[in-house]
């Protein structure tokens, strides 16, 4: 595509006119608005199962990542028709999501510059309840990206003795991501009360390293364990997105022996070699799609592994 300022496509039967597609989204790479719809195009295969009946919001830019950017949360009255939404009831108005179920779609957002694929961790059919929890391991400034490999493996362990498999993913930034599949049977305010009880634990055995601290200047030499990403109505990154940084880098599933092994940089994966990556491994989460994990059968075992959770148990039942 690149070579080319307008192109008109048909993707799936649907008509798609691409217009300015020469421009720079990543400067210091030269990569430009066709590199993006080209990327996204091309890993849409691994991408949309993830994706698959979650209400999306798109972060938008326009003019690159060197340009202003916004979230929409609303799907444009100018979409095509044939773009697929959700009307969900906030306390003053129903937003429309976009959901993006097919290639068409997920090409049509990149055209509209959409770099960053966030989505809800429930799904339409089940909005109230997640399919899907999550720990964002952030690092504060000067902490090694070592250092949170190292807190993913603590997160593993503490997961691993309740029973629970997690999936790691580079963030595309500086941190971590653990992805945690769940069968849907518990609300947003259940698997918050049961993150959030876990975090705390895991704070509160490693101090030197890990903090729960919101406040951003008191978290010098640590990483940040974030729970609360699993609130109703937020949104993560999700695997195979790109992120709107120097490099055009790209949120990748890890497996955990590339965790054991440090021998990960945040920046290790990008446009110009995901690709590759996926031929040689293929789709790292794709056991994500096929889990389905029951909180309620694991808080027996937090009672007995970490006293107070009974207090957890009361909140949820």
């Amino acid at each position: 595509m690149r070579g080319k300022q307008k192109k008109t496509v048909v993707i799936e039967g649907r008509v798609i006119t691409l217009t300015n597609l020469q421009k720079i989204f990543w400067p210091d790479r030269d990569l430009t608005k066709a590199h993006l719809i080209k990327y996204y195009l091309e890993v849409a295969p691994l991408l949309l199962p993830h994706i698959y009946n979650r209400l999306l919001v798109m972060k938008r830019y326009p003019d690159g990542i060197a340009g202003e950017y916004f979230y929409q949360k609303e799907c444009p009255a100018y979409a095509p028709e044939w773009v697929e939404t959700y009307p969900v009831k906030h306390t003053r108005k129903v937003i429309n999501y976009i959901v993006c179920n097919d290639t068409a779609t997920l090409v049509w957002m990149a055209h509209q510059g959409c770099l960053e694929v966030h989505g809800w961790l429930s799904t339409v059919g089940n909005i109230d309840n997640p399919d899907l929890a999550v720990f964002d391991l952030d690092p504060a400034d000067g902490v090694s990206f070592r250092d949170v490999l190292r807190v993913a493996l603590i997160v593993r362990e503490m997961l691993e003795t309740l029973g629970i498999k997690g999936y790691p993913k580079t963030s595309g930034a500086s941190g971590v991501h653990i992805f945690i599949p769940l069968d849907g049977g518990w609300p947003f305010a259940a698997v918050t009360a049961v993150m959030k009880f876990l975090a705390e634990k895991i704070a509160w055995a490693h101090p030197q390293i890990v903090t729960l601290e919101r406040n951003k200047d008191r978290r010098a030499g640590k990483v940040y364990l974030d729970y609360l990403q699993n609130g109703r109505g937020k949104t993560m990154a999700f695997p195979y997105s790109v992120r709107p940084l120097p490099g055009a880098p790209v949120s990748a599933p890890l497996t955990w022996r590339e965790v054991e092994e440090m021998q990960v940089e945040p920046n290790h994966f990008h446009l110009g070699n995901i690709g590759q990556r996926i031929k040689e491994k293929g789709d790292l989460f794709a056991g994500l799609l096929k889990e389905k994990q029951d909180l309620g059968r694991v808080l027996p075992k937090v009672g007995r592994l970490l006293p107070g959770a009974e207090v957890v148990a009361q909140r949820i039942y």
